[in-house]
Parts: structure tokens; C-alpha cells; sequence
């Protein structure tokens, strides 16, 4: 795009009220009819508009539609949202004629939600995870997670763009891209990287097109792209969501989890998602929390937190930011306890790396078998070829390498597998976090959830640098980002680590944090950083 197009583009975006507005100045009472205000309302606000009557939820999704149309499609063209639901609109009047009738099914009664290429849904959308080879599929029942969203009274808007086959096909690819979707870009830098694999709906979240999105995670895939995007993302404990209807990598490490604008937000949307499922034994015996309940701006007062010092970045710039972020934490009534150390990741992650390449060709084929209608491949070995065939569309950039090794292994059988999986949670659980947290007698565990977005880069892939997203991902439990402000014009994140079942208590370490920093910008959407 040249720059006399993009300022042109900019132009009418600003009509929208989207051009480098950083924190709202002043909080609107009404949504515009356009969604150019929607940035500075949270669910919360939405929901308060509805009951009052100045907003329907007709209204409120046409706004999100609106906006996609303006910022993702055109505009900027962020390519965030990968497919919008032509029955959104009939969703939202039937959620305004149950309000009219004096019925609402809680909190997300009528809110709109972007959900993940890669969650099943029974309807006119596709469930692709970005890839050509499932073009076609319709799903013939809905993802357990999102029954518990319809449930909710939440509108079903569209399906996010996310890294293809969330990223296990090639360990040189590229984040944000997929043969169906194309290239998700960060709004904050358009030239640079989203991460991901969930891209579509951390850039989606990050200039609000709508209030809520859904992504998942194996190893980061939640909570990189949403420090990057500048955006609170969760990952929950393994199993506190069901990963039923979710096409899937690891069954010892996937969730699907909030990833929103506000702490209270991401809180809303976990209680609509969080419960058991017959078809998930994972979540056997999962009671949620009131996660909303847990949310106070005294939070801090009296944690014990341990800072993982092996996970700064070296970036001064950066490093600085999570000094300040550790200062405000023992402010607010915070014990920091520093440099904690947790076992070397070196230690576990060939054998993380052998656990998912195993249970990603068992899974995927049961998925396949059921989700799967319409498309034509049924196994991973048939997405191989078709990949061959289609080698221009769908290996343009990257190979499929990772494929490749996934359909020569055994079955969950396998004594490899079974001892590699073994070691992850040896060195994840009993003599990580577990071990760590019981030692130093620690409510959670602080770091940088990883470095800035980098310049995308077809050739290369991705250059992600430190992350501190694995150690949780392979014990399977929950971890939160929330911002904590701007490095060299791009955002960074902070991330708390609990235990199995803590999602409340990092939310409320989480909300204390974000409520005394208020380090959520909106995106610039600019085509590059200012130079120097």
C-alpha cells in the first residue's frame, strides 16, 4: 500500500473516531450507531445501555459489523476476522425480543463474540483453523464451549483468522497467516507480527470490533498475542473449558480462554465458558468460581508474588517496563519476592515437543471423523496430501514438515510417549511450579509474558525471542497477561502463573494491576513505528 493510500484510508477511519486516540478522554453515554465510540465501552456499560433501553442488541452488533467493515476489511485492513455470521443480526433481535419479554440470561445477554477459526459452530459459518483443506466443513453440533456461550444469551458475530493449523504445521511459519484468511496485522504497527496462533482475536480485541473474543492455547498462543496486540489474555487451567468441538493439537495442553480489553471482562467471559462437559474428562468435576466476585483493587494487598528473572528479555527498554510493573506491585501491598527459579525449560522440551506431534495426529483425526463434514479430508495423512496438491495456496511460505513427523508416530500407546510425557510433568508440576510456588510459600509467579511484536518476516518465520508462556502451558495451568505499557511504541505485557485452579486469584491479582496502571492504549493503526 503506498502512503498516499493508507492516509487517504486513515482519513475515513478517522471519521470513525479510531485515528490515534489512545485512552479516551472522556467516556461516551450512548454507542454510535457506527461503533466509532465502541472502544470506550465495556460489557459492563453495554449491559447497563441495554437495561436502561438506549441500546438494542441489533444495534450493538451492526456497530461490530460496521467496524469490521471499516477497519478490518477496508481501512487499514487489519484481516482480523476471517468470516462474520450472516445470522448475527437475527440473533441479536431474538435476544431483543427475550429482553422486551423481561427475560436475560446474564451478563453477556445480547454482547457480541468473535470466536476463533479453529471452535466448532453449528451454523452458517465454517470451522477451518484457517486451512483450505477444511473449506466446506460444517460442524453438525456446536463446540461445548459454545453452547455455553448461546446459553449465556451471547451473539455469535464472526470467526477470527488465526496462524494456519495454530501454528503445529511447520516450525518455520510465519504468525497471523493462513491460506484462507491471509495475513492478520498488528494494529498497533501494521508491518509487524501479531503472534499467535490466536492473531485474529488479539487484533480484534485490540481495536474492538467487538467486545469479546475467544482464542486458544497450546504453548503461548493465548497469552503472546495478546501482550503484543496490548490486550488481557487468560489461559486457563486444562479443563476448566471444554475442549470438546475445538479442532485440536494436545490434549495435555489445549484450552480455549478469554482474551479481551479489561480484566472484568475476561472475568464475564470465563464464567460463560468455564463448566463441565460429559465429552471432556478433563473437566470431571470442574466447579467454576465467580470470577467477578473475585475482582478487587486491593487485590494485591498482602501476595506473595516470585519474579522469574530468567524470563526478562535483555531489552532495556522492555526490561524496564517490568521493573516499573514489579515497583507498582509493592505498591500495592504486594511481597515481591525476586529471582525465583524455576527448572530449565531445556529440561522438558524436546519432550513437550514429542507429547504434542503425538497427540495432535490422534485427536485430530477423531476430530475429523465428526466435525469434519463437507470437507474433503478426513485424516491428517489426506491434509497432507491435499497440502501437496495445493502446494501454491497452502505452502507458499512454509512447508509442512511438522505433519510429516506427527503421521509417522505411534499411537498415545507408545512407550516414547508415555515417557516424554512422564518428564513434562515432572519438571512442569511436581518439580516446577508446584515445587516452586510451595517452597517460597507463593501465591503466583510474575515475569514478562514475552518480547515485542517483531517485523513480519515470509522469508524467515517468526522471531519471537524469550517467552515465559511454557512453563505453564505444559503443567496446564492457568496463566494472565495484562498490560503494562509501551516499549518503543509497542505494547508489552505482564504475566501472573498460578497453580491448577487459580484462574480467581490471578484475575484479582490481575484487576489490582491494571486498575493502578491503566496501561491499556488503543492501537494507532499506523504502517509502521515512527522512525527515530
Amino acid at each position: 500500500m503506498s502512503r498516499r493510500t493508507f492516509l487517504t484510508n486513515m482519513a475515513s477511519v478517522s471519521t470513525l473516531g479510531l485515528a490515534d486516540r489512545g485512552q479516551a478522554a472522556g467516556r461516551s453515554e450512548q454507542l454510535d450507531p457506527q461503533g466509532s465510540n465502541l472502544p470506550e465501552f465495556d460489557v459492563s456499560m453495554l449491559q447497563s445501555n441495554m437495561q436502561r433501553g438506549s441500546l438494542s442488541a441489533l444495534t450493538l452488533t451492526q456497530a461490530c459489523l460496521s467496524r469490521i467493515d471499516a477497519i478490518d476489511r477496508n481501512g487499514p485492513g487489519i484481516r482480523s476476522v476471517i468470516e462474520v455470521n450472516p445470522e448475527a443480526s437475527a440473533l441479536a433481535r431474538v435476544m431483543d425480543q427475550e429482553r422486551a419479554a423481561g427475560r436475560t440470561r446474564g451478563p453477556l445477554h445480547g454482547i457480541p463474540v468473535l470466536l476463533k477459526d479453529n471452535i466448532a459452530s453449528a451454523d452458517a459459518m465454517q470451522t477451518t483453523a484457517g486451512s483450505l483443506a477444511l473449506v466446506g466443513a460444517r460442524a453438525p453440533r456446536d463446540a461445548h464451549l459454545v453452547t455455553r456461550l448461546r446459553n449465556s444469551g451471547a451473539i455469535l458475530l464472526g470467526k477470527t483468522n488465526l496462524s494456519e493449523w495454530a501454528n503445529i504445521r511447520s516450525s518455520r511459519s510465519t504468525s497471523g497467516w493462513s491460506a484462507r484468511g491471509g495475513l492478520t496485522r498488528n494494529p498497533h504497527a501494521l508491518d509487524r507480527n501479531t503472534s499467535g496462533s490466536s492473531s485474529g482475536s488479539a487484533a480484534a480485541a485490540a481495536i474492538a470490533l467487538a467486545p469479546l473474543t475467544v482464542g486458544t492455547e497450546t504453548d503461548g498462543s493465548i497469552v503472546s498475542p495478546a501482550s503484543i496486540n496490548g490486550i488481557v489474555g487468560l489461559k486457563p487451567t486444562v479443563g476448566l473449558i471444554s475442549r470438546d468441538g475445538v479442532i485440536p493439537i494436545s490434549r495435555s495442553q489445549d484450552t480455549a480462554g478469554p482474551m479481551t480489553r479489561s480484566v472484568t471482562d475476561a472475568a464475564l467471559l470465563l464464567m460463560a465458558m468455564a463448566g463441565a462437559d460429559a465429552r471432556d474428562p478433563a473437566t470431571r468435576g470442574v466447579k467454576p468460581d465467580d470470577y467477578l466476585a473475585a475482582l478487587n483493587r486491593e487485590g494485591l494487598r498482602g501476595a506473595r508474588l516470585g519474579v522469574v528473572r530468567a524470563s526478562f528479555t535483555g531489552n532495556p527498554r522492555i526490561d524496564a517496563l517490568h521493573e516499573q510493573a514489579l515497583n507498582t506491585l509493592s505498591a500495592q501491598g504486594a511481597r515481591v519476592i525476586d529471582s525465583i527459579k524455576l527448572p530449565p525449560e531445556e529440561l522438558y522440551q524436546e519432550s513437550e515437543f514429542s507429547v504434542l506431534l503425538y497427540e495432535f495426529k490422534t485427536d485430530l483425526n477423531a476430530y475429523l471423523r465428526e466435525f469434519a463434514q463437507g470437507a474433503p479430508v478426513k485424516s491428517l495423512a489426506e491434509i497432507i496430501a491435499f497440502n501437496q496438491t495445493n502446494a501454491t495456496q497452502e505452502m507458499s511460505h512454509f512447508g509442512q514438515e511438522l505433519f510429516l513427523r506427527a503421521q509417522e508416530l505411534g499411537d498415545l500407546r507408545s512407550q516414547p510417549y508415555l515417557a516424554a510425557l512422564a518428564n513434562c510433568r515432572r519438571y512442569a508440576r511436581t518439580q516446577g511450579i508446584d515445587e516452586v510456588l510451595k517452597r517460597h510459600r507463593l501465591d503466583a509467579l510474575v515475569a514478562p509474558t514475552g518480547g515485542v511484536a517483531w517485523l513480519t518476516d515470509f522469508v524467515n518465520g517468526d522471531h519471537y525471542g524469550k517467552s515465559f508462556s511454557t512453563p505453564a502451558a505444559v503443567a496446564g495451568y492457568p496463566h494472565l497477561t495484562v498490560p503494562c505499557g509501551f516499549a518503543a511504541g509497542l505494547p508489552v505485557g505482564l504475566s501472573f502463573v498460578g497453580p491448577a485452579w487459580s484462574e480467581a486469584r490471578l484475575l484479582r491479582f490481575g484487576f489490582a494491576f491494571e486498575q493502578a496502571t491503566q496501561a491499556l492504549q488503543f492501537p494507532r493503526l499506523s504502517p509502521s513505528l515512527p522512525k527515530a
